[in-house]
């Protein structure tokens, strides 16, 4: 052994003097071929120790060329998947990764290391260590990193991000990803570099498509919108995976993906955006392959008291169902699906002389948060807190509490007496609108005046031509 180690620092030192030789002297394609000689028998002579110190030692030599440390690195990383044990492994990664830090020359390199560094310490529990190992790296600054390797790796850090709970910075990483780039057209984007252009590199054969990544991606955020219940941008997350093509393809996968949609359509809070995604919804022709649903959501774009009992009694069975394939359905939506539903009867009480309106706003009233407290305020003006709860399906107290709630929350204009059990609807109106419907009032009550003085006159000059006659 000693002899075979006496041998191979030999054989060493006389390839750091040709290599010194040639880099003296310029010479860039000798100097490569001898750093890469180097790591080549410290491999096949299986010292690994000494090939991370030969590693260290060519990439500080002075004057030491760009292409030579690059040739180094990359002929190194093909050894790593090669070396006999986890320990050597994790020593070549870091030591590849401390030569690499701060060359831009070696930036992708060095963030394949960090991801392969932070794999292995998410495989040996340590996702804490493997978070902060990723977030050293910002590839968005690579220019000459391909576009989907670029994505993968932030979301890997998104994900580890997720997996540590640390949802801000999950946030934050999100961010750096524009959704505009997964409606790219891949064949469109390969232009030639122009002169002076970094040159954008081809992403490894592991890096998945880009309609894969944007799957991934949504994945992610439902992930990340899930831990505070924001139940339109899960929609709006499942909607997005929903149009991929692939998806569409196959009804084995869109049939899961458009109950989900549904589900958490009629969770999300009444905003335009809710709405529109619901009449979009409605008209999808694949709905008619899952009739409950379609009906569900039928049933809250009509301005129709829906009964809690009957409702949960019916969709019971779905909404099990939908927590066994493994959506995020539990018992807190259970609490909030009732909510929707009972807001969904108190507003559409106000303004019942205005039914023509009512049925030219139809499709834009739909299902909302406001479900049916929303219905009963655009059908009624004054309504007994008795009658509203026999509709909500609640006690008093609670269909009180429902009602306070929703009119703290601004949704809902009402006042409560009391002492009477009656509710009032009425619209909000500043001191400027009071003054003006006044001011129209005695407008039209001087109109009145000046036409009935008229009519009297027309009378009078009318009775005296008679009798002139």
């Amino acid at each position: 052994m000693a002899g075979d180690s006496s041998n191979l620092d030999a054989a060493i030192e006389s390839l750091l003097n040709v290599e010194k030789q040639m880099r003296l002297a310029g010479d860039v394609a000798g100097t490569r071929k001898a750093v890469i000689d180097i790591v080549e028998l410290c491999y096949k002579a299986g010292a690994w120790k000494t090939l991370n110190d030969q590693i260290v030692l060519l990439s500080k030599r002075r004057g030491q060329v760009k292409q030579a440390i690059t040739a180094m690195v990359q002929k190194a990383m093909e050894y790593i998947d090669l070396t006999p044990d986890m320990d050597t492994r994790i020593e070549l990664i870091k030591t590849l990764s401390s030569v690499s830090a701060g060359k831009i020359y070696v930036e992708i390199e060095r963030a394949r290391l960090i991801k392969r560094l932070a794999k292995i310490k998410e495989e040996q529990g340590k996702i804490d260590e493997a978070a902060d190992l990723m977030q050293e790296v910002a590839v968005e600054t690579f220019g000459s990193m391909a576009k989907t390797e670029k994505i993968a790796f932030i979301l890997e850090q998104v994900r580890l991000c997720l997996d540590r709970q640390d949802f801000v910075r999950a946030q934050i990483l999100s961010r750096r990803i524009s959704t505009r780039v997964f409606d790219a057209d891949p064949s469109k984007e390969k232009k030639k570099p122009k002169e002076g252009d970094s040159i954008v590199q081809d992403a490894p054969a592991e890096i998945p498509s880009l309609l894969e990544l944007k799957r991934i991606y949504y994945e992610l955020m439902i992930r990340y919108y899930s831990h505070n219940n924001d139940y339109l941008e899960i929609c709006r997350c499942y909607k997005a995976i929903y149009d991929i093509p692939a998806i569409k393809e196959d009804p084995a996968k869109w049939i899961p993906i458009l109950r989900k949609i549904c589900w958490y359509l009629v969770l999300a809070p009444h905003d335009p955006m809710q709405s529109s995604l619901l009449n979009a919804t409605l008209e999808d022709k694949n709905l008619s392959e899952i009739p409950n649903f379609r009906l569900l959501l039928k049933q809250l774009v009509t301005m129709e008291v829906i009964q809690w009992t009957s409702l949960w009694e019916f969709y019971r069975n779905e909404y099990e169902n939908e927590k066994l394939l493994g959506g995020a359905l539990g018992a807190k939506t259970e609490e909030d699906l009732k909510l929707r539903i009972i807001e969904h009867v108190l507003l559409g009480l106000v303004n019942v002389c205005l039914i023509i309106l009512l049925y030219a706003c139809l499709l834009n009233l739909n299902s909302c948060s406001l479900q049916n407290i929303l219905v009963v305020s655009k059908y009624y003006s004054r309504i007994t807190l008795k009658r509203i709860a026999d509709l909500l399906c609640l006690s008093l107290q609670e269909a009180e509490k429902h009602l306070s709630d929703m009119v703290n929350s601004k949704s809902l204009i009402a006042k409560i007496d009391r002492p009477m059990g009656v509710v009032r609807f009425r619209t909000a109106q500043d001191s400027n609108g009071v003054l003006n419907s006044w001011a129209t009032n005695l407008e039209k009550l001087l109109d009145l005046v000046e036409k009935s003085c008229h009519q009297i006159h027309k009378e009078t000059m009318i009775h005296k031509a008679v009798l002139k006659a």
